[in-house]
């Protein structure tokens, strides 16, 4: 069962993780798309220091901004929930917060060496949210918890790959700290989606359901996306990647299938990871492509990041701030539901639109940068109240 606060008044937003990470998160995919439509849509420079580039800042701060932030907030959370032990809170969340926001905010402030500062700042937070989720995980001894943890650790290596490319002090840095992360983040989420989407479907439909569970695929799993990460990232060996990718695409797949219930799509809560999960999918099939048919390989970088990151983790906010705040997870508000459909249209606009139709693919690009902010924006106006105010009495 989900922890939830007392029912006292006042302001809630330091009392658990998700509630200053989910806000500052969404915030920030707002403002970052915003400033990387007017990037790549005008020309327009993002950062004073042009060491850091449009697209490489893009690529970073949603990885390592955006997405960190919401898996910070849903792991402290999580943890407290496994572990029952309290993890940060009251002052060193607030704190643990700012750390997280002065990285974001470094590259503006006029001040000498910012990028320095940034990745002093973005490093450290890695650091400490490393030790934090694993000491209450390392006190109980629940070491089933530590391939999430060792995650997390690939998630710091990753951004000191970044930060050594940005200061020249490592060849190739940029791209490997970029892919690094991006593909360990959808390495938690198959690791994270095993273990909750059957369970929310078998609870959420409605109505009995067995689903298929095959153990094999996560015995499979982890040393194919390895062989990936590797062959992809490390040491390019292309057609191993490529082969890599067909069988993740294949097993996740016939994982899907194994979860698959008709009554997900009454459910936004649910149907939103389900399709969330399945871009994984379509982006190892998009990988594969691109090295068998030459395809654009930015449409399988986008169907991992805008199809399976953004979807993933907007459900996962949707539903954690609900169950974790008393609140009916299982009958959600309604306005849930065209949000949800918005990130549809903007992942399928972003991945097959320019793939079907390539000669408008500036059009197509624009138009999901629109879809993504506008359905951020709705979700955060939504969800403000939620985070801040305190947990409502379960009925």
């Amino acid at each position: 069962m989900p922890i939830t606060e007392p029912h006292t008044s006042g302001n809630a937003l330091f009392s658990l993780g998700f509630r200053p990470f989910f806000l500052m998160g969404s915030v920030f995919a707002i403002i970052a798309a915003i400033l990387w439509t007017l990037s790549y849509q005008f020309n327009l420079p993002i950062l004073p220091d042009t060491r850091l580039s449009n697209v490489h800042w893009h690529a970073h701060e949603m990885i390592y901004g955006y997405v960190m932030a919401v898996i910070v907030g849903f792991l402290l959370t999580a943890v407290k929930n496994w572990t029952g032990i309290q993890t940060t809170d009251g002052f060193a969340l607030f704190v643990l917060a700012g750390i997280w926001l002065l990285a974001r905010l470094m590259p503006y402030l006029p001040i000498s060496n910012a990028l320095a500062a940034m990745a002093i700042f973005d490093l450290l937070f890695n650091l400490l949210v490393c030790v934090l989720i694993f000491l209450p995980i390392a006190r109980v001894k629940q070491w089933q918890h530590m391939g999430i943890w060792a995650r997390l650790v690939l998630l710091f290596v990753g951004n000191l790959l970044f930060y050594l490319g940005l200061f020249d002090l490592l060849d190739n840095g940029i791209p490997m700290g970029l892919y690094t992360g991006l593909y360990t983040v959808i390495s938690l989420i198959m690791l994270m989606g095993h273990r909750v989407i059957p369970f929310f479907i078998e609870k959420g439909v409605g109505y009995p359901v067995t689903l298929k569970h095959y153990p094999w695929i996560n015995v499979a799993s982890l040393p194919l996306m390895l062989a990936f990460l590797i062959t992809e990232v490390y040491y390019p060996l292309p057609v191993y990647a490529a082969v890599s990718a067909i069988l993740l695409a294949s097993i996740h797949a016939l994982r899907l299938l194994g979860w698959y219930s008709s009554g997900i799509w009454k459910k936004p809560l649910l149907w939103i990871l389900f399709i969330g999960y399945s871009w994984i999918v379509v982006g190892f099939i998009l990988y594969a492509l691109a090295y068998f048919f030459n395809i654009n390989l930015l449409l399988a970088v986008h169907a991992f990041a805008y199809g399976s990151v953004g979807m993933m983790t907007m459900g996962m906010m949707a539903r954690v701030a609900l169950g974790h705040t008393g609140r009916d997870a299982f009958n959600p508000p309604f306005i849930l539901l065209p949000i949800f459909l918005l990130m549809l249209a903007g992942s399928i606009v972003r991945v097959l639109f320019p793939l079907l139709v390539a000669q408008y693919d500036n059009a197509w690009i624009l138009l999901s940068q629109l879809l993504w902010v506008l359905a951020f924006m709705i979700f955060t106006a939504v969800y403000f109240p939620v985070l801040v105010k305190v947990a409502q009495d379960k009925k």
